[in-house]
């Protein structure tokens, strides 16, 4: 294969890969669209442009449902916050810098008020005050 071919073929690829990135884009928006994700406004919506999507999930119910996504669409992962009331979607860059270092109890404890959990207030009749 001479150089010329090389070159040419690097191009043809890269185009290809960038179809390939297209409809991959189309895949993760048709996800959002079916989850209701897009009529929500606490939702950023630049999340195409993040390199991977943090899918916060608030039960394991929901998340073997969305289970099946995984393989059939790149550039996404799913983490279950029990403390989550709802979906929620991070950059997953964000999510690696949080949890880096940290142990898996550090882990449960900071998703109790970050991504997606809610903090417990004295009105919650499930909040017990410590003495």
């Amino acid at each position: 294969m001479s150089v010329a071919d090389k070159n040419t073929l690097q191009v043809v690829l890269k185009n290809i890969d960038g179809k390939i990135d297209q409809l991959n884009d189309q895949k993760i928006t048709a996800l959002f669209e079916s989850l209701g994700l897009h009529e929500r406004d606490d939702i950023p919506k630049d999340y195409l442009n993040w390199e991977s999507i943090l899918i916060v999930i608030p039960s394991r119910s929901i998340l073997d449902e969305l289970k099946k996504y995984k393989n059939s669409i790149s550039r996404i992962s799913f983490v279950t916050n029990p403390n989550a009331k709802q979906i929620h979607i991070y950059d997953y860059s964000d999510w690696k810098k949080s949890t880096q270092n940290k142990t898996q109890f550090q882990i449960r404890e900071f998703l109790k008020t970050n991504f997606g959990g809610t903090l417990k207030i004295s009105e919650d009749p499930d909040w017990i005050k410590l003495i």
